[in-house]
Protein backbone atom coordinates (compact mmCIF):
# COMPACT_ATOMS: atom_id res chain seq x y z
CA UNK A 1 0.00 0.00 0.00
CA UNK A 2 1.02 3.47 -0.43
CA UNK A 3 1.91 6.05 2.42
CA UNK A 4 0.47 8.89 3.06
CA UNK A 5 2.63 11.34 4.08
CA UNK A 6 1.78 14.10 6.64
CA UNK A 7 2.04 17.27 4.81
CA UNK A 8 4.45 19.78 5.59
CA UNK A 9 3.47 22.55 7.49
CA UNK A 10 4.36 26.06 5.02
CA UNK A 11 4.49 29.12 6.32
CA UNK A 12 3.42 32.29 3.82
CA UNK A 13 4.93 36.01 3.58
CA UNK A 14 4.65 38.39 1.37
CA UNK A 15 7.26 41.64 1.08
CA UNK A 16 6.47 44.76 -0.61
CA UNK A 17 9.46 47.35 -2.15
CA UNK A 18 8.67 50.01 -4.40
CA UNK A 19 6.49 48.24 -7.43
CA UNK A 20 7.74 44.96 -6.15
CA UNK A 21 5.61 42.10 -4.90
CA UNK A 22 7.57 39.16 -3.53
CA UNK A 23 5.15 35.93 -2.07
CA UNK A 24 7.49 33.76 -0.02
CA UNK A 25 6.66 29.62 1.25
CA UNK A 26 8.77 28.66 3.90
CA UNK A 27 9.30 24.82 4.03
CA UNK A 28 11.41 22.53 6.69
CA UNK A 29 14.50 21.73 4.49
CA UNK A 30 17.78 21.65 3.70
CA UNK A 31 18.33 25.58 2.91
CA UNK A 32 17.41 25.52 -0.88
CA UNK A 33 16.54 29.46 -2.12
CA UNK A 34 14.23 28.99 -5.58
CA UNK A 35 13.02 32.54 -7.30
CA UNK A 36 10.58 31.89 -9.72
CA UNK A 37 12.02 28.88 -10.13
CA UNK A 38 15.22 29.62 -10.47
CA UNK A 39 18.15 29.61 -7.74
CA UNK A 40 19.48 32.41 -6.11
CA UNK A 41 22.90 32.66 -7.48
CA UNK A 42 21.47 32.94 -11.30
CA UNK A 43 18.69 35.00 -10.77
CA UNK A 44 20.55 37.59 -8.26
CA UNK A 45 24.06 38.21 -9.88
CA UNK A 46 25.24 40.97 -7.57
CA UNK A 47 26.25 40.70 -4.08
CA UNK A 48 24.30 43.41 -2.14
CA UNK A 49 20.90 41.54 -3.62
CA UNK A 50 22.03 38.10 -2.51
CA UNK A 51 23.10 39.29 0.96
CA UNK A 52 19.32 41.32 1.05
CA UNK A 53 17.73 37.84 0.50
CA UNK A 54 19.34 35.84 2.74
CA UNK A 55 19.54 38.70 5.46
CA UNK A 56 16.69 37.39 7.58
CA UNK A 57 17.67 33.73 7.21
CA UNK A 58 21.05 34.88 8.89
CA UNK A 59 20.23 37.24 11.41
CA UNK A 60 17.80 33.96 13.19
CA UNK A 61 20.58 31.34 12.01
CA UNK A 62 17.97 29.17 9.93
CA UNK A 63 20.20 29.46 6.60
CA UNK A 64 20.39 25.53 6.59
CA UNK A 65 16.79 24.33 8.22
CA UNK A 66 14.13 25.63 5.93
CA UNK A 67 14.06 25.76 1.89
CA UNK A 68 12.45 29.00 0.24
CA UNK A 69 10.35 29.22 -2.57
CA UNK A 70 9.48 32.72 -3.85
CA UNK A 71 7.10 34.23 -6.56
CA UNK A 72 8.12 37.68 -7.42
CA UNK A 73 7.50 40.04 -10.13
CA UNK A 74 7.14 44.06 -10.79
CA UNK A 75 9.32 46.41 -10.14
CA UNK A 76 13.66 45.78 -10.50
CA UNK A 77 16.44 44.12 -9.58
CA UNK A 78 17.33 46.20 -6.07
CA UNK A 79 13.49 46.47 -5.55
CA UNK A 80 12.45 42.58 -6.01
CA UNK A 81 16.04 41.87 -3.60
CA UNK A 82 13.87 44.15 -1.08
CA UNK A 83 10.47 42.69 -1.34
CA UNK A 84 11.77 38.72 -0.85
CA UNK A 85 13.57 40.33 2.11
CA UNK A 86 10.37 41.38 3.90
CA UNK A 87 8.53 38.79 2.38
CA UNK A 88 11.11 36.38 4.14
CA UNK A 89 11.16 37.98 7.36
CA UNK A 90 7.18 38.11 7.61
CA UNK A 91 7.26 34.37 7.14
CA UNK A 92 9.78 34.20 9.71
CA UNK A 93 7.55 36.19 11.80
CA UNK A 94 4.73 33.63 10.98
CA UNK A 95 6.89 30.61 11.98
CA UNK A 96 7.63 31.99 15.22
CA UNK A 97 4.84 33.48 16.15
CA UNK A 98 2.36 30.17 17.42
CA UNK A 99 5.81 29.45 19.50
CA UNK A 100 6.04 32.29 20.69
CA UNK A 101 2.53 33.12 21.91
CA UNK A 102 2.93 29.91 23.60
CA UNK A 103 6.17 31.08 25.64
CA UNK A 104 3.76 34.17 26.67
CA UNK A 105 0.91 32.26 27.71
CA UNK A 106 3.27 29.86 30.25
CA UNK A 107 5.91 32.50 31.44
CA UNK A 108 1.93 34.61 32.54
CA UNK A 109 0.73 31.43 33.81
CA UNK A 110 3.67 31.13 36.16
CA UNK A 111 3.45 34.92 36.71
CA UNK A 112 6.65 35.80 35.56
CA UNK A 113 7.58 38.42 32.83
CA UNK A 114 8.54 36.52 29.44
CA UNK A 115 11.41 38.36 28.32
CA UNK A 116 13.55 35.89 26.57
CA UNK A 117 16.40 36.56 23.79
CA UNK A 118 17.17 33.00 22.31
CA UNK A 119 13.45 31.78 22.06
CA UNK A 120 11.10 32.49 19.28
CA UNK A 121 9.96 35.71 21.05
CA UNK A 122 13.34 36.96 20.79
CA UNK A 123 13.46 36.05 17.20
CA UNK A 124 10.60 38.28 16.43
CA UNK A 125 12.03 41.13 18.04
CA UNK A 126 15.36 40.83 16.14
CA UNK A 127 13.67 40.61 13.51
CA UNK A 128 11.90 44.07 13.90
CA UNK A 129 14.77 45.30 15.99
CA UNK A 130 17.16 45.15 12.34
CA UNK A 131 14.49 46.73 9.96
CA UNK A 132 13.47 43.70 8.18
CA UNK A 133 9.96 43.81 9.26
CA UNK A 134 9.55 47.26 8.38
CA UNK A 135 8.35 48.65 4.76
CA UNK A 136 10.08 50.99 2.83
CA UNK A 137 7.47 53.29 1.74
CA UNK A 138 9.71 55.35 -0.73
CA UNK A 139 7.98 55.25 -4.29
CA UNK A 140 8.60 57.03 -7.68
CA UNK A 141 7.23 60.44 -7.41
CA UNK A 142 4.50 61.04 -10.01
CA UNK A 143 5.56 63.05 -13.61
CA UNK A 144 3.73 66.60 -13.30
CA UNK A 145 1.73 68.23 -16.19
CA UNK A 146 4.14 71.35 -17.58
CA UNK A 147 6.86 70.14 -16.43
CA UNK A 148 9.61 67.22 -17.71
CA UNK A 149 9.57 64.65 -14.59
CA UNK A 150 8.48 65.18 -11.26
CA UNK A 151 10.31 68.48 -10.82
CA UNK A 152 12.70 68.86 -13.82
CA UNK A 153 10.88 71.58 -15.60
CA UNK A 154 11.92 73.16 -19.21
CA UNK A 155 14.64 75.80 -19.63
CA UNK A 156 13.35 79.19 -18.38
CA UNK A 157 13.85 82.16 -21.13
CA UNK A 158 13.71 84.99 -19.63
CA UNK A 159 13.78 87.21 -23.44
Amino acid sequence: MAETKAPKQVYLGTGRRKSAVARVRLVDGTGKIEINGRNLEDYFTEDKDRNAVTGPLQLVEMNKRVDVRVTVEGGGITGQAGAICQGLARALKTMFSPAAAEAEAKAAADGQPAVETTGPIGMVKKLRDSGYLTRDGRMKERKKYGRKGARRSFQFSKR
